[in-house]
Order: C-alpha cells, then structure tokens, then sequence
C-alpha cells in the first residue's frame, strides 16, 4: 500500500523522502498529510464495499424456474464504489485547510468513522 502511495505522491510531484528518526512518517508535512488521508480513503473503501455486499447478500432470494445468473442480486460495480468513496472522502476534507494540521484530518477521518457507523447501524437494523 505505500508503495503504491509513494509512486502516485511522486508523480504528483511530493517529496517521500521519511524522517530517519521515524520512518513511518514523512519528511515533508504535506506528504504525511496526504498518506493519512489516503490510509482513511482506503479505510473507509473497504467499510463501503463490505456494506455494498452485506445488502447484496440481504437482496430477496430469486424466483422459481429463474436461471441463477439473472436472480442473483448484483453488486454495485466496483468502480463506481471506489468513485463514490472517494468523493466522500474529497468531500470531507475540502473544508479544512493549511491552519487546521493533523488534527483536522484526524477530525475529518473520525467523522468519515462514525458516518460509516450509523450508516452500518441503519442497515443491520
């Protein structure tokens, strides 16, 4: 995963240079800003894709004599789930800016955390 990080920042023109005495983190804030930001996106992509298949899986059983490839409920494409993650997530943080730091993007993720909750709760409820 932060292989994959590193080569988009890096097209995108951002030091990945690390810190020596932390490794886990980068040199440059704005590129640690941004790998936090891309670990909440794919976070809050795979709660997205398991509640896309959680009601996929809760579709009403098909019909007598229907062949099993026309009943079967069918998942939400998988590029249009990353699609709409990703705007949530761009969404979310496009309120803050430079002042707000770390931690307004902790804020920002916490908030995207107890979204996807209640939306969870709402489902299973």
């Amino acid at each position: 995963m932060r292989s994959a990080f590193e080569a988009w920042a890096q097209r995108d023109g951002h030091i990945v240079r690390r810190r020596e005495d932390k490794p886990d983190e980068y040199l440059v804030f704005e590129t640690q800003r941004r790998w936090v930001i891309w670990q909440a996106a794919l976070a809050h992509g795979k709660s997205a894709a398991a509640t896309a298949k959680f009601a996929a899986a809760k579709a009403p059983a098909r019909e007598q004599g229907e062949p099993a490839e026309k009943a079967a409920p069918m998942a939400p494409d998988e590029a249009t789930v990353r699609n709409k993650v990703l705007n949530e997530v761009l969404d979310a943080f496009s309120d803050l800016d430079e002042s707000d730091g770390i931690e307004g993007v902790l804020k920002v993720i916490q908030g995207l955390k107890k979204k996807q909750k209640v939306l969870a709760e709402d489902k299973a409820g």
